[in-house]
């Protein structure tokens, strides 16, 4: 089995057309979240595949579950999300060194 970083476990979740959609309906829904009813709803993901994709989501560390009574709602877990986009971001336009081995060929 492949050790993860957290960061590459959560883009390695985005990398699902599913999951990137459910994502993104959840950062736009904001913080109070979505019901899982409500997520296949918007999405027409059938129960089962919902379910699937939101645990994968739950793993990665991107989306919290929170019960209340007997519905389960959903939400963007806003913190680690701006920590996967510092991390994609946090050398941006920086440049990089010319390689010598580059410039000898």
């Amino acid at each position: 089995m492949t050790t993860m970083t957290p960061h590459a476990r959560a883009l390695a979740a985005l990398g699902h057309d599913a999951r990137l959609a459910i994502f993104r309906l959840l950062v736009t829904a904001g913080p109070d979240g979505l019901r899982v009813g409500e997520i296949g709803a918007h999405l027409g993901l059938a129960p089962s595949t919902l379910a699937h994709h939101l645990s994968t989501l739950v793993d990665a560390g991107l989306v919290v579950q929170e019960k209340q009574g007997r519905e389960v709602f959903n939400r963007a877990d806003y913190p680690a999300m701006h920590r996967v986009l510092g991390f994609l971001t946090a050398e941006c336009c920086a440049g990089v060194a010319n390689d010598p081995a580059e410039d000898a060929a």
